[in-house]
């Protein structure tokens, strides 16, 4: 009889321990957290070890660990238990990807390469992973490798932004104005409020003033990268466009772009489902196009222009916003049509 009351007793102390030392485990973590938000990496590390030592097969502490040590820039630990991390049967994509950013920053990037095409076998949809092994490239300088990269994350998993990010500002270095323009307005509509928005804004409105320029639909037309899909696009867009003034204007484009919308639904868009434009007609027939128009190149027209239109169109404007708000802009598999 005393064997066994003996025996729940012990029983019961244990299983209190072992409850107590978990929430002390998550306990740690959360407050690790917390330094880590203040800015705090020294103490953040130092508990995250602590709470590491209680549960050494947490991945969530070892991932917060990786993290804090390459914001203290303590690169050696970040590698440290980014590999053992990445070893683990659930390590996932960001696991990878926190070990390669620690790689990154000592330009360890041979050990870099081979992480993320180890990452790849293992997800080969991910696009954080495509658009990490792609700055890798760039790193490097070698662009043509990195747009590959690139592409593929855009092909493969067609709702992460950053591979739109990077990939028009690519092409708007190579004067591929539509594809700089049509990833740009993509990654706007995927990211729309973040430090990256304004630049691609810029680099938007950038894009549509040098497509419009006389003589260079034709001219990409006729270039051999570009794609069955981009051919038929700026054969639409050749249609649609005017002779502009000297000088492009937001209307010139706004114009340029309604014609466009309502000339692609109604000829091209079975044989090529594009979400982006179907996305434009909806608007276009809600009466928002317009106001989505000069919301996605609002820096680059002027901020006088802008308020004066803002002014002038209150209804438009807010109406837009409330939309925007309302809704998630979501990409479907199977809508890439960029390959040759």
């Amino acid at each position: 009889m005393k064997y066994w009351l003996f025996l729940g007793v012990w029983l019961a102390v244990a299983t209190s321990v072992t409850a107590q030392e978990q929430q002390t485990a998550k306990l740690l973590q959360e407050t690790a957290r917390t330094l880590v938000q203040k800015g705090d990496y020294d103490n953040a590390v130092v508990i995250l070890e602590r709470a590491k030592q209680q549960e050494p097969n947490n991945s969530g502490i070892l991932k917060d660990l990786c993290f804090a040590a390459y914001l203290k820039r303590d690169f050696a630990k970040a590698i440290e238990a980014g590999k053992e991390l990445v070893e683990k049967a659930d390590a996932d994509a960001q696991a990878f990807q926190l070990l390669g950013m620690a790689y990154k920053a000592i330009a360890s990037y041979k050990d870099c390469g081979k992480l993320y095409r180890t990452a790849l076998r293992k997800f080969p949809n991910s696009g954080v992973i495509y658009n990490e092994y792609a700055e890798t490239f760039a790193l490097e300088n070698e662009m043509e490798e990195a747009i590959i990269q690139w592409e593929k994350g855009i092909e493969s998993d067609p709702g992460y932004s950053s591979n739109y990010y990077n990939a028009a500002m690519y092409h708007a270095r190579k004067s591929n104005w539509l594809r700089a323009a049509l990833y740009a307005e993509l990654f706007l509509n995927l990211e729309s409020y973040s430090t990256r928005t304004e630049e691609i804004k810029g680099q938007l409105y950038s894009s549509w003033t040098n497509l419009l320029t006389p003589g260079k639909i034709q001219q990409l037309q006729e270039q051999k990268t570009t794609t069955a899909f981009e051919k038929e696009v700026l054969a639409v867009l050749g249609k649609a466009a005017k002779q502009p003034a000297a000088a492009i204007s937001i209307a010139d484009i706004l114009s340029v772009r309604t014609r466009f919308a309502v000339e692609w639904m109604a000829v091209n868009q079975k044989k090529y489902p594009f979400t982006l434009f179907a996305h434009q007609q909806y608007l276009l027939s809600q009466g928002l196009f317009e106001a989505y128009t000069y919301w996605l190149m609002a820096p680059s027209i002027g901020a006088e222009v802008y308020q004066r239109w803002l002014q002038q169109h209150p209804k438009e404007a807010a109406g837009y916003t409330a939309f925007q708000q309302s809704r998630v802009f979501k990409l479907p598999a199977g809508e890439y049509y960029f390959s040759r």
